[in-house]
C-alpha cells in the first residue's frame, strides 16, 4: 500500500466530522457533569448518540486508514516528533473506540436503559448490573475523557506547528488546500 500525498475526501470528511462531534462531547460531557436540573437531561440525551455515533465512525474511519494509507510524515522531521505522532494516533483511535464502549458498560453496569433516540432505539446492556463497577468505569469514563482532551489539545497544537512554523504540508495534507512552499 502506497501513501498518498494527501488524505483523500473521505478521510478529510471523517476527520472533520469526528473532530467537531468529539469536541462537542467533550463540551457536553463538562457541562453535563456540572449541570443539575432540566438542562442535564437534555444533556444525557445529546450525550448517548452522539457517543454512540463517535464509536460507529471511529470504527468506519480505522477500517478505512488500514485500507487507505495516510500521507508520508516530511523526510527531514525528526524520528521522535515521527513516533510521537504514530503514537497518539494510535492513542486517538483506541480512546474514540473505547471512550464510548465504557460509557456504555458503565451505563449497563449502572442498571440504566439506555435509549438512544427517546424509547424508541435502546441498547442491549453489555455488562450486567454491578453498583461496584458501575462506579469504577464511571472513574475510568472520566478520566480516558480527560486524556482525550489532552490529546485533542496537543493534536490541534502539532496540526498548527505543521501549519504555521513548519509550514511542510502536514496541515494541508488533511484541509485539501495546496501548499503554497
Amino acid at each position: 500500500m502506497k501513501p498518498a500525498s494527501s488524505f483523500s475526501p473521505v478521510a478529510r470528511v471523517l476527520h472533520w466530522l469526528m473532530a467537531v462531534m468529539i469536541l462537542s462531547m467533550l463540551f457536553i460531557g463538562v457541562f453535563m457533569a456540572s449541570s443539575l436540573g432540566p438542562g442535564y437531561h437534555r444533556l444525557v440525551s445529546l450525550h448517548r448518540p452522539l457517543g454512540i455515533a463517535i464509536l460507529v465512525l471511529a470504527l468506519i474511519r480505522l477500517t478505512y486508514r488500514l485500507r487507505h494509507a495516510p500521507p508520508s510524515l516530511p523526510n527531514d522531521l525528526p524520528v521522535v516528533l515521527k513516533l510521537a505522532a504514530k503514537s497518539s494516533h494510535i492513542l486517538l483511535y483506541a480512546l474514540m473506540i473505547a471512550l464510548p464502549l465504557v460509557g456504555w458498560g458503565m451505563l449497563s453496569a449502572g442498571g440504566y436503559p439506555i435509549p438512544l433516540w427517546g424509547n424508541g432505539v435502546l441498547l442491549p446492556p453489555i455488562l450486567p448490573h454491578n453498583p461496584a463497577l458501575w462506579s469504577w468505569l464511571r472513574s475510568v469514563h472520566t478520566i480516558l475523557a480527560f486524556t482525550l482532551f489532552g490529546l485533542v489539545l496537543a493534536h490541534i497544537g502539532a496540526a498548527l506547528f505543521h501549519g504555521l512554523i513548519r509550514r511542510d504540508g502536514v496541515l494541508q495534507s488533511m484541509t485539501g488546500r495546496k501548499t503554497s512552499l
